[in-house]
């Protein structure tokens, strides 16, 4: 599957921004799908992800702010992001697999391009 990651963007501290991943292909319903980040000079690191069966998982730093959702009819999963920090800045990639939701990037087989997300304080 090939995916395409979009919504980044610079936002002020408390504010909000919504990513969205779409996902080429008719099998997106089979694939479980996550939310990595990257800030410089850090490890790409677990966000949030969403099994084919609509499980969901958060990273502890980002409950209760963001949500994870995806719309199986459109290929695309969303990461609705409140309340940001500049904490939050990263590039943010979604990535792909048939194997379950781990917190690991090495599960993942299929990832998006990354967008950047810029939190001014």
């Amino acid at each position: 599957v090939q995916l395409q990651a979009s919504g980044g963007g610079l936002v002020q501290a408390g504010g909000s921004l919504r990513l969205s991943c779409k996902a080429s292909g008719r099998t997106f319903r089979w694939y479980d799908m996550a939310w990595f980040r990257q800030a410089p000079g850090n490890e790409r690191e677990f966000v949030a992800g969403i099994s084919r069966d609509t499980d969901i998982y958060y990273a502890d730093s980002v409950k209760g702010r963001f949500t994870i959702s995806r719309n199986n009819a459109k290929t695309i999963v969303y990461l609705q992001m409140d309340g940001l920090t500049p904490g939050d800045t990263a590039v943010y990639y979604c990535a792909a697999d048939r194997s379950g939701v781990y917190d690991s990037a090495q599960s993942y087989g299929s990832w998006g391009q990354g967008t950047q997300v810029t939190v001014s304080s």
